[in-house]
């Protein structure tokens, strides 16, 4: 872990503006903007939302420092949470780090060994759990786990309960610590890809300049920008893209009651920035052209020539009066969809498909890749207005960031190589883990900032933009010597529409294979196959006809990016997608490599 020297800390203090801590960076919100609204969760009985404001969070929050204080929270404590985006996780999160504790929050959807590791390797001090029902799951942890003191339930009653813990703290307040940049804030364990689970110490500076680093180069967000929750607070890029940051500025976030809602979500939100992958924004594509596909006659003549009017206007200041009629007729019904309040969206996890990207842009609602790590709290890079958005890229160093390309990694020729990052998001370190902290942390450092190898490969253009190009981690040689990154294959891979998921895998073989989960719905209104993909997903993937029309046009695809070698030449045809109940996924989607390759060892011997 890094233990910042008195010289060390005063050289830092100059980049670390105020709020230099999660605790300062509400409590300023709540002081100017208390009669906002700051979180907003539907009502499941009357499917309306209701809204808790800045003022009414802040005085949850003080009852809930003060019930932690009473159990005996004390700087330097692990208090951890297992709940889904709520207002009582943002609670929980302020109110320890307010007494100097550490935050350490888990996912609902979780494997019982996971929750049980990270409880022991945290030295989790207390523990508040969901409901009733989780309790009953967990409750045997507090006779196993030396360091956990109680488990309490956060949706329930008695003396255990959230509601108990308030009230003890309403009669006791005290007043919050206000952590310096340095202390450690959150304990976040990445999803483990390979072996166990590390948990990423970010400190308050790592996380609240973070945010701050985002907020800057993104001017129209202010106090009266909506965010619709769909990504975990859990996860790196949910806390300080969205969480964090509209905490800062007094914006509002509503969570979504689910991913089958969203549609009517958007509607009842009006949302004017969200936070998302490009996953979703894949899947609205799809829905958008299927439906014109389905509508047919006028409708599609009229989407069709309103998106090719738009390609014509596209890098104009002025747009023609043609597409302006179009945009009122086609593409502001498109728009209500979402509100009709959208003006932009931050993209992460994998780059958006330059193609969706600029329809969503000549619809009005333009797209931002973003790269980052848990590790670095996450934001390396970002395109923005500010700073320039060019597709297929992932944007330009937010400030007190500094990225450089390590091509001793790579071939001479080469014009990548892996992506070394310094600045002041780099995390402390992992939690007891000294042995996997030192392998990643570079020597030297830029600006008195720490650095880290991160894994990824990449190229830097000479006017700063990033562009991700593989994972050293992943990489594997044929049998022929040639060296093959499969993350970026598979990326391209679910580029095409009628593509879901894709497993590259050949290691030590004379060529690649891939396993290839479709997307049905896709392929049931593409004119081309659609004759054969009526039947169900498990009689689908076996007809001959699909199988061919997919490969060749994977081997198509893959043509323009890839050499020979690269492009897999046999293919596995599976109806099941890759999940996190059948254990093949991490909670950020990541694909499990190792495990993918144990569910299809059978088959992929057989290709072989």
């Amino acid at each position: 872990m890094i233990v910042y020297t008195e010289k060390q800390i005063e050289e830092l203090d100059k980049f670390y503006k105020h709020p230099r801590n999660l605790v300062d960076l509400f409590e300023d919100t709540a002081a100017k903007w208390g009669d906002r609204n700051a979180i907003g969760t539907k009502n499941l009985t009357t499917k309306q939302y209701e809204w808790i404001t800045y003022k009414h969070l802040a005085e949850r929050i003080n009852n809930a420092r003060g019930g932690l204080h009473q159990l005996g929270v004390n700087k330097g404590d692990a208090v951890g949470v297992i709940i889904g985006n709520s207002v009582e996780w943002y609670v929980f999160e302020n109110a320890s780090q307010g007494l100097g504790a550490m935050f350490v929050p888990m996912y609902e959807n979780e494997l019982m060994k996971i929750w049980q590791y990270i409880i022991k390797d945290s030295g989790l001090k207390y523990l508040f759990v969901k409901d009733e029902k989780l309790f009953e799951k967990i409750k045997h942890f507090k006779d196993e786990i030396e360091s956990l003191k109680d488990i309490f339930i956060i949706y329930g009653e008695g003396p255990n309960s959230l509601q108990a813990l308030e009230e003890a703290g309403k009669k006791n307040p005290v007043k919050s610590h206000k952590p310096h940049w340095a202390e450690p804030a959150e304990l976040i364990y990445t999803s483990g890809t390979t072996g166990e689970p590390k948990g990423v110490l970010l400190s308050h500076g790592n996380l609240s300049a973070c945010s701050q680093a985002g907020y800057h180069i993104y001017p129209a967000l202010n106090e009266n920008s909506i965010s619709l929750a769909i990504l975990p607070w859990a996860h790196s890029y949910g806390l300080s893209a969205e969480l964090h940051n509209f905490m800062q500025f007094g914006g509002a976030i509503a969570l979504m009651e689910s991913v089958d809602t969203l549609a009517e979500d958007f509607l009842k939100v009006r949302p004017t920035y969200l936070i998302a992958v490009p996953k979703v924004f894949n899947r609205i594509y799809d829905g958008i052209q299927a439906k014109m596909h389905a509508d047919g006659g006028l409708k599609k003549m009229l989407f069709d020539m309103t998106c090719r009017e738009a390609v014509k206007c596209r890098g104009k200041e002025n747009k023609s009066l043609k597409f302006k009629i179009l945009d009122k007729i086609v593409f502001s019904k498109i728009r209500e969809r979402f509100g009709g309040k959208l003006t932009g969206v931050l993209t992460a996890s994998a780059v958006m498909n330059p193609e969706i990207a600029m329809f969503f842009a000549d619809l009005g609602i333009p797209t931002y890749d973003a790269y980052g790590l848990t590790e670095t709290s996450p934001a390396i890079t970002m395109n923005s207005p500010l700073l320039g958005n060019r597709y297929g890229s992932v944007g330009k160093c937010v400030e007190n960031m500094h990225v450089k390309i390590d091509k001793s990694v790579t071939d001479d020729d080469s014009d990548d190589g892996e992506i070394i990052v310094y600045g002041a998001h780099v995390m402390m370190g992992y939690h007891n883990k000294p042995d996997e902290t030192a392998k990643i942390m570079m020597k030297d450092n830029w600006k008195g900032f720490p650095g880290i190898r991160t894994g990824d490969q990449g190229r830097l253009t000479d006017d700063g933009f990033l562009y991700i190009t593989g994972r050293f981690k992943d990489e594997y040689k044929l049998s022929n010597g040639k060296y093959i990154h499969p993350e970026s294959i598979e990326t391209d891979i679910k580029l095409l529409h009628n593509i879901t998921n894709a497993f590259v895998w050949g290691e030590g073989k004379a060529y690649n294979i891939a396993v290839i989960v479709p997307d049905f719905a896709t392929m049931k209104k593409d004119d081309r196959i659609a004759k054969w993909a009526q039947g169900s997903p498990r009689e689908v993937v076996k007809d001959k006809n699909i199988q061919y029309f997919l490969s060749e046009e994977i081997k198509r695809h893959l043509k323009k990016s890839y050499g020979g070698y690269e492009i897999p030449q046999k293919f596995i045809f599976t109806s099941e997608d890759f999940t996190l109940e059948n254990g093949l996924v991490t909670q950020t989607m990541k694909l499990k490599r190792k495990e993918a390759l144990k569910a299809y060892s059978t088959e992929i011997e057989k290709l072989y």
